[in-house]
């Protein structure tokens, strides 16, 4: 299993090509809002994903320590969507509600498509040997 700074190298990677994509289709498309949505959403799931990697190393620590951690900042992260979608809704006429949810969800959709990716190459390893 890789260690947890390698997978945050490699999703994070990831998220800056999706939001390369969004970018380019927000100024190349006449989507303007619809790809504007997917920008703020993935930026905020980009945010949660670093606050998340951090809260990791914090725990990990913590536990080789013998300490005791209350928290891994769920209820940061929960802020942070909940001010994308409030900010999606001041500005209706220029972010779209829905693709601001669904950019939000990237960065799950990231790790859930990475690992079933690494499950299947891990399969094709053990039948070729």
């Amino acid at each position: 299993m890789p260690d947890i700074q390698f997978l945050y190298n490699r999703y994070r990677k990831y998220m800056f090509y999706l939001l390369a994509i969004f970018v380019f289709g927000w100024g190349f498309t006449s989507f303007k809002e619809v790809f504007l949505g997917f920008i703020l959403g993935t930026a905020v799931s980009f945010i949660n994903l670093w606050l998340l990697y951090k809260k990791t190393i914090r725990l990990s620590e913590a536990v080789a320590k013998g300490k005791a951690v209350y928290s891994i900042g769920s209820l940061s992260r929960f802020a942070y969507a909940a001010l994308a979608i409030l900010i999606a809704i001041q500005f209706p006429n220029d972010i779209n509600i829905l693709s601001t949810l669904i950019g939000l969800l990237t960065s799950y959709l990231v790790m859930a498509l990475d690992s079933l990716v690494f499950t299947i190459k891990k399969g094709y390893r053990k039948r070729g040997e």
